[in-house]
């Protein structure tokens, strides 16, 4: 009995472990026929998953195959090699693989690693790309003042706290005495002055030493270096995304051909795979086809010009009264704070006066000016860039007219600078008295400082602009949304379609209140290097505010259009500002003097004159004299000529090529419609031919028909003499280890006549013969 059933498993175990090894040294002994063909068919697999996203098949389709291909190629991979080599190719193979795993995993990292990403394409889908622009937009300037942190925490503030004298060590970083009991209090603390304006947040607190610490760190050229890296980092950044948006906008062609038939058959993504995210990107198909009506809408508008121009002109001339009265009202509002801060007590509203006129400013300006632009009837698009160039005025006259008073304040604080600098000099210079005791540095006299006074300024004005902003995402958008959601059902009218309504994103307010932001950033990082960080946490926390706010408050504006491909207008603007931005500084730099007491300046003439002092100390003679030779006016006015001259000669040559472009355009396009004309001609001298055979009895069109096929017959035999075939509308092309295929040419207009002709004259001759068999028949 044991016996009986151990045999079956030693048979068995016989068996397999023969067919193991003869597998085994079948593999071994792969003929190089074999081989080759397992190495095509590996081939034809890796092509069939390489190609697989493109194929127009069903999602199972594509799984089913995908899996019986990667098995196949697991398979019979290893089977290529012998004994020994089989291995080494298994290994190959194998680190192969987890080489091109690692580059798909890396690729997916990197995109998971953009910041936004989801959220803003979600954005997209259900508001269109000209709100999603905006977002781009926030995200690029967010990773713009990371770099422009990095330098002014690692050029300035760190080098500062790390290897600067300690606070309370000199005057300039010690609170006076009459301030000390009230430097902790948050009345004090809100409107930056206490601690927080003798701290490294400002300018006055860094110290005037050539080199401070072991490392001899040339903390004042440092500062001079960092303020205009800053500008020459932002100018190039902002150059250099304009140049790559028009890269990227000309690259994808001309897309005004055909729209909503490129649209219906190829917006769908079939490797969608996520419920949530076809939903998305059904919306925003939908939201795509809005966008091409109302731009076809617009191009076949008709209106009565007269009225539109005179329209256009008034909207216009109400709003430059809006802009005048708005600059002069800053101004005025400028020139009292000056008077408010003589007070011994000034209350929160005059301390803040400035802030809350400007904030109210751009919170009502934008939306008179969109209810005026109203009468003037632009496209959606061609109206936002008017709305945004309108606001752009609008905060530039307010900040222009802002730094004109405050350069006035500035002059005053300079003159009463020089009575306190005749009269402590002795003081401030040897910090003794005429005993010989030494003087506190908390009672220390000292200057008004206008550099920190400047950058207060602005820091009050970026974060009063954070603040209203916040209050009217709370209060205008979210509050509105709640009164319209909660009290629609017992309201004497529809709340969602009429008064109040949800509110719509304004993309061209909070586009320029951005852009004049990070204007004001420009301006003052330089009197106050901790506004950068201020700024970053700004930006940070809009990000979050508005994409909630937008996807819980606010709705699709009514008339949807597509922005700019490559967002260029925005950056046209932020240029714009960049340069207005950089003449105040500018002129601070080579035209005020540096206070005498606070500030890495402070001692110095101009503040330019730490460059120069570096270039007489620390390099060769002859650098000085090149320096001399390259600040000359004239060799400055010649440069500045030369780049004019190339400015133009380039954009003469960027002319003469766009005009080429559109010129071979008009040229292709004449060219399709050529062909498209041909081919139409084809088919109806087709149908023609065909309309006259109908006519033909049975007996001649059969006739016809065997007479065509033998004709055939002779030119699909080969041709031994290796000679074309000359019969006129026939091409017959050679093809190798095959027949010879025929290819009929379309007739030509002789062809048509004679071959008409000849059906006209075999109908006539055969009508008699049609009579003669009707009359036998009847």
């Amino acid at each position: 009995m044991k016996g009986s059933i151990g045999f079956p498993n030693t048979l068995s175990f016989e068996f397999s472990s023969s067919s193991s090894s003869s597998s085994s040294s079948s593999e071994e002994s792969l003929s190089d026929s074999e081989r080759e063909r397992i190495m095509k068919e590996i081939e034809d697999k890796k092509k069939i998953i390489s190609s697989m996203r493109n194929k127009p098949w069903r999602m199972t389709k594509k799984l089913h195959l995908l899996k019986e291909a990667q098995d196949y190629v697991e398979q019979r991979e290893g089977t290529l090699g012998r004994g020994k080599g089989r291995k080494l190719y298994a290994y190959k193979i194998m680190m192969t693989k987890k080489w091109m795993k690692f580059k798909r995993d890396f690729e997916n990292f990197k995109t998971s690693c953009i910041p936004w990403e989801m959220k803003i394409k979600e954005i997209e889908s259900h508001f269109g790309s000209s709100v999603a622009s905006y977002f781009i937009f926030l995200r690029w300037m967010y990773g713009v003042n990371l770099v422009l942190l990095g330098m002014v925490l690692g050029l300035i503030i760190i080098p500062e706290i790390l290897m600067g004298l300690p606070a309370g060590s000199i005057p300039r970083k010690t609170i006076p005495r009459d301030e000390q009991a009230s430097s902790m209090d948050y009345s004090v603390l809100s409107e930056f002055g206490g601690v927080l304006k003798y701290s490294p947040v400002f300018y006055g607190y860094y110290n005037n030493q050539r080199t401070i610490g072991p490392l001899q760190f040339r903390l004042p050229l440092a500062y001079f270096l960092c303020g205009v890296g800053i500008f020459g980092y932002s100018l190039i950044v902002v150059i250099r995304k304009m140049a790559k948006n028009i890269n990227e906008s000309t690259a994808d062609g001309d897309d005004d051909n055909f729209i909503f038939s490129w649209k219906m058959f190829t917006s769908w993504d079939y490797l969608i795979g996520n419920s949530e995210t076809a939903d998305n990107k059904f919306v925003s198909i939908t939201t795509s086809f809005k966008e091409s009506i109302v731009d076809e809408q617009e191009n076949t508008k008709e209106e009565n010009i007269h009225l539109r121009r005179f329209l256009i002109v008034l909207a216009n001339v109400m709003i430059v009264a809006c802009l005048g009265g708005s600059g002069y009202l800053i101004y005025f509002v400028v020139q009292r704070g000056q008077q408010f801060k003589k007070l011994d007590k000034p209350s929160w509203y005059q301390n803040n006066e400035i802030e809350i006129v400007m904030n109210l400013l751009s919170m009502f300006c934008p939306p008179l000016f969109e209810t005026i632009a109203a009468m003037e009837n632009y496209h959606p698009r061609v109206a936002l860039k008017w709305q945004l160039g309108r606001i752009f005025a609008l905060f530039l006259g307010n900040l222009y007219t802002f730094l004109l008073a405050l350069i006035d304040d500035v002059n005053s604080k300079l003159a009463e600078e020089a009575v306190i600098r005749n009269q402590t000099s002795w003081l401030i210079s040897n910090g003794t008295l005429s005993n010989g005791s030494t003087i506190d540095p908390a009672d220390m006299p000292r200057g008004p400082c206008w550099e920190s006074n400047v950058g207060l300024e602005f820091v009050k004005l970026t974060v009063s602009d954070t603040q209203m902003t916040v209050i009217m995402i709370l209060v205008g958008d979210f509050g509105r949304a709640v009164i319209v959601r909660f009290l629609n059902n017992c309201w004497c009218w529809d709340l969602e379609s009429g008064f109040p309504s949800y509110a719509e994103f304004g993309i061209s307010d909070n586009v320029l209140g951005l852009i004049f932001n990070q204007g004001m950033i420009w301006m003052g990082t330089f009197y106050a290097p901790g506004l950068i960080v201020i700024n970053i946490l700004r930006l940070l926390s809009s990000m979050y505010l508005q994409c909630w706010a937008v996807m819980s408050t606010n709705v699709p504006e009514e008339r949807v259009y597509k922005a700019s491909k490559s967002n260029n207008f925005y950056l046209a603007l932020l240029l714009l500002v960049l340069f207005m931005s950089l003449l105040p500084v500018a002129y601070t730099i080579m035209s005020i003097s540096p206070s005498f007491d606070c500030g890495p300046f402070s001692g110095k003439t101009r503040m330019y004159d730490v460059l120069q002092e570096t270039i007489e100390k620390d390099f060769p003679p002859f650098i000085m004299k090149v320096f001399g030779y390259v600040s000359n006016p004239g060799i400055i006015i010649a440069a500045v000529l030369l780049m004019v001259l190339a400015i133009y000669y380039l954009n003469a040559i960027s002319k003469s090529y766009k005009n080429a472009n559109i010129e071979f355009k008009k040229k292709m396009q004449r060219k399709r419609e050529d062909d498209k004309n041909k081919r139409n001609n084809t088919a109806s001298t087709n149908e023609l031919m065909k309309d006259l055979e109908e006519l033909l009895p049975p007996s001649v069109r059969y006739g016809i028909k065997k007479e065509t096929e033998e004709k055939d017959k002779v030119l699909l035999k080969p041709n031994t003499n290796n000679e074309t075939n000359s019969k006129p509308g026939k091409t017959t092309l050679p093809v190798k280890n095959g027949p010879r295929v025929t290819v009929t040419k379309p007739p030509i207009q002789s062809q048509l006549i004679t071959t008409s002709s000849t059906i006209k004259l075999q109908v006539n001759n055969i009508k008699p013969q049609l009579g003669r068999g009707r009359g036998r028949t009847s």
